[in-house]
């Protein structure tokens, strides 16, 4: 971890005039472009998609002086002087080989707001960034640390890639003290000049190859985070890569690397001590004392994993000053989303638990670590994953599975691979929604004896069949609840 002395902040432009292209007509795209034409830039939105949706967005913007050009119109304006881009566009789009040959910059959302922070009046600087990125967990964790730091009495809010945007946390007309900030690698990617108070890569396991190119692209872009960072780069002490990260990282000088663990922690450290959360980091003498933060039934649910997420918003917290108490507060005031590892009925001793948010292969496999025994619903768009891992750890833990998707193919070979003796059941093809899904719950139903947990971690994304992972989540709770009624 290299120090350095405090860079100097990155110029920003004068807005007035400046011509600015906007990549995507998604929510990003259009607070981008709302922005931008309020500090009076010229600003043009390009996207290659067309149809009736984006036209009604497209109006919207033209009402406020915005040129809006989709389909066939998606190319570089003439003149153009920055590119701010929506997180989803991969660096390969043409837009942007067309901005480097112009010598023209790109930005993403988060480098924009990054550039318009205010100062706060009481310090004269802008509120601090508390961030958070890694492959899973990113959303609970700056939840969790939203929630500590409003137990420590400071105006907060979870924003970026989670609940506030962070363009309109920057502006709002109530200023915050300090933000709790989740971030995508594809938001890293365009954040060059992103200087966070401290950070946290949770974990890294392949996702989004498509996108990044190579696990070592989507690793660079992760860690991206720590550069800059004041007084902590927090990492797993589980995950290696998350450490070579801090390893590589240019920081300001006196910023110290934080490891977070379930094991007994040592000096700059957090981990669990007999059910308790332990900081060893944040103390006045690391190597002989330590501060109790919490025990593990403060955490809800305190499954392995979202222990070790606890750990992370408390180190982070801890290191923008907030005090045990608030952390313990904090966590036992949280309450995670839905579609979490979220327990939604039980019916004949069968326990039902809806972590449809789990799509990818490392989301499963935290979640099947937390039960046993377990008829595992998987299946989905499988982005590019392979599944033997997967499988073969989880294998002592399965009762059954019941495949549905478009690859479920790929899980059920790794299945016959390493857990031969386990039953499957494929859901009818073509089926999609809740006529499916009441299907597969039945199916799962079928499988499970007293005792067990039919678990919805379907490591892959869901909308071959579904909307989103959301509305998978809400179908398999409508669909559990329909077969407890009917037992009933």
């Amino acid at each position: 971890m290299g120090d350095r002395m405090t860079a100097a902040e990155p110029a920003t432009p004068d807005w007035a005039g400046l011509p600015v292209a906007v990549a995507g007509l998604g929510v990003s795209g259009i607070s981008a472009a709302r922005v931008l034409r309020g500090l009076g830039a010229e600003v043009t939105v390009v996207d290659g998609g067309s149809g009736e949706g984006l036209g009604a967005r497209a109006a919207e913007l033209e009402a406020r002086g915005v040129t809006v050009r989709l389909g066939d119109g998606a190319t570089l304006p003439e003149g153009t002087r920055l590119v701010v881009t929506s997180p989803g566009w991969p660096p390969s789009s043409p837009l942007f080989a067309a901005a480097a040959e112009a010598g023209v910059e790109v930005w993403g959302d988060v480098e924009l707001a990054w550039h318009l922070r205010r100062p706060l009046p009481a310090t004269g600087e802008p509120a601090p960034w508390l961030a958070v990125t890694g492959t899973n967990g990113k959303t609970t964790t700056v939840q969790m640390l939203a929630s500590i730091l409003t137990a420590a009495g400071r105006r907060t809010a979870a924003v970026g890639n989670v609940g506030v945007s962070v363009l309109d946390a920057v502006l709002a007309d109530e200023p915050y003290d300090v933000l709790a900030v989740e971030l995508s690698s594809y938001q890293l990617h365009w954040a060059p000049s992103l200087r966070p108070y401290a950070a946290a890569v949770l974990n890294l396991a392949p996702d989004h190859l498509d996108w990044h190119g190579s696990m070592e692209a989507y690793a660079a872009d992760k860690g991206r985070i720590y550069e800059g960072n004041v007084v902590a780069c927090v990492y797993n002490l589980a995950d290696p890569a998350t450490e070579a990260l801090v390893r590589e990282a240019d920081v300001e000088e006196g910023c110290r690397a934080v490891g977070f663990g379930l094991g007994a922690p040592g000096p700059s450290n957090l981990g669990v001590v007999d059910g308790l959360l332990v900081d060893r980091a944040f103390v006045p003498d690391r190597a002989t004392s330590a501060a109790e933060l919490g025990s593990v039934e403060d955490v809800n649910p305190p499954a392995p994993h979202n222990i070790t997420n606890a750990l992370a918003a408390a180190a982070l917290a801890r290191a923008y000053g907030v005090e045990p108490k608030a952390v313990r507060e904090g966590l036992r005031a949280f309450r995670p989303d839905a579609h979490r590892i979220a327990e939604v009925a039980v019916a004949d001793g069968v326990t039902y638990v809806d972590d449809s948010k789990a799509t990818n292969t490392h989301a499963a496999a935290a979640s099947l670590a937390a039960y046993r025994p377990i008829v595992w619903i998987a299946g989905g768009l499988a982005k590019g994953a392979t599944f033997d891992d997967l499988v073969q750890g989880a294998a002592e833990r399965l009762r059954g599975a019941v495949l549905m998707g478009e690859d479920r193919a790929l899980i059920r070979e790794a299945l016959a691979r390493h857990a031969p003796d386990v039953p499957v059941i494929e859901a009818a093809e073509g089926q999609t929604g809740a006529v499916a899904m009441t299907e597969v719950v039945r199916a799962a139903a079928s499988l499970a004896r007293t005792g067990d947990t039919v678990l919805l971690a379907p490591a892959c994304a869901s909308m071959d069949m579904f909307t989103n992972y959301g509305e998978r989540g809400d179908l398999f709770a409508a669909a559990v609840r329909e077969l407890a009624d009917g037992n009933r």
